[in-house]
């Protein structure tokens, strides 16, 4: 394995505290039960990175997503106060796109500006359905009304690059309801969709008492009639669930996909580094009350990536993108020749699973219907 060239840095912040877990959702996140620690998590995230500094390496900061959680149920003074501090530590370049999720149910115009003043120049807005039967089933906390002023609002206090979260495959949910929604967001300004399949997780609400979902008829035919409506409004696809305006992609996970680094802040959040010939994978401690306690760092967990297990690192990011990867990428963020994967790329290119697109392999509509499939066979 040959030194890595090292990649772009990203800083992800974890805000792990929400008004309400919904059913579906497996992330870390925890319901607030008081007024939120802002002072106090601020401070502890930014004693958090002290002792991570080096992993920077004097690296630009070319991305922040703050995510949760509800990070919206914050201040624009806390996130003022915490960049202000990152500042004084962390390079960020000029034009440093700054994306924070919003619940559009937590959200006013004053609380908008107070992003744009912190310097958030981006949010996704965790929309997941326009229409209100859905949003009570999704437990969700705004209904449609909610969610169409917030994006208006946003556009109101400065906010041009807006992504919408949007499930389909919800309960009971006809195609006409979930082109229904593909359709508004696009009318109130997103630029950006993410609109991904919902999926039943382990230790969810939904795992024990499971929601009647459409049929496998119905869901090809969301997929189908979805997808040609996105296309009519001039967004392209651009990863598997990621779908934008030419120019508005999220820089920040395009960094994910392509096997960039991220530094991580926030009870629970992860983080990527290269350095030198190896790849450091690091943990937070998960619980808030754990992190806000924790004196220095609150990395609870690191390790060093085996060699065997880069390249389905890799290509299961890479595989993702529309764009695919080329041998001489997976070389520099692997340190890894490209003959390690060369024979199971070609066997894959003669299933009609895998095709070359210029200097480029990436999946076939074939191989992007069985992804999991795919990045199995690079498995060790």
């Amino acid at each position: 394995m040959s030194a890595l060239t090292p990649p772009p840095l990203s800083l992800y912040i974890h805000v792990p505290w929400c008004v309400r877990k919904c059913p579906y959702c497996d992330f870390n996140s925890h319901e607030k039960a008081q007024a939120l620690p802002e002072t106090a998590y601020v401070d502890a995230l930014i004693e958090d990175l002290q002792p991570d500094l080096h992993l920077a390496q004097d690296r630009t900061i070319e991305s922040v997503f703050i995510g949760g959680g509800t990070p919206s149920l914050f201040s624009g003074e806390a996130y003022q106060r915490l960049f202000d501090l990152l500042r004084q530590q962390l390079h960020f370049s000029a034009n440093c796109e700054i994306t924070l999720e919003a619940n559009p149910g937590t959200v006013e115009q004053e609380r908008f500006l107070g992003y744009r003043e912190a310097g958030i120049n981006r949010l996704s807005l965790g929309v997941q359905s326009f229409q209100n039967r859905q949003l009570e089933k999704l437990g969700r906390i705004h209904n449609s009304a909610n969610a169409v002023a917030a994006v208006h609002t946003a556009r109101e206090a400065g906010f041009e690059r807006i992504n919408i979260d949007l499930m389909h495959g919800l309960p009971d949910q006809t195609t006409r309801e979930a082109v229904s929604d593909i359709k508004t967001a696009l009318q109130v300004g997103a630029s950006h969709l993410s609109w991904y399949q919902l999926t039943i997780e382990p230790n969810t609400h939904f795992h024990k008492q499971p929601p009647l979902l459409p049929v496998e008829d119905t869901l090809a035919d969301i997929q189908q009639c979805g997808l040609e409506a996105i296309s009519e409004a001039g967004l392209k696809a651009y990863e598997v669930s990621a779908y934008a305006i030419p120019g508005e992609e999220s820089r920040h996970n395009l960094n994910y996909w392509r096997f960039g680094d991220y530094l991580a802040l926030g009870a629970g959040a992860h983080g990527k580094i290269s350095m030198g010939g190896s790849i450091l994978r690091y943990q937070k401690t998960r619980l808030p009350e754990h992190y806000l306690q924790r004196a220095g760092s609150r990395t609870a967990q690191q390790h060093t990536v085996n060699t065997e297990d880069l390249p389905f690192e890799y290509l299961m990011n890479a595989l993702r993108l529309h764009e695919g990867f080329t041998p001489q990428h997976f070389e520099a963020r692997t340190g890894l020749p490209f003959s390690t994967i060369s024979g199971t790329v070609h066997a894959l290119y003669e299933e009609g699973l895998l095709e070359e697109y210029g200097d480029r392999f990436r999946c076939t509509e074939t191989g992007r219907r069985f992804l999991d499939d795919v990045v199995a066979r690079f498995l060790p």
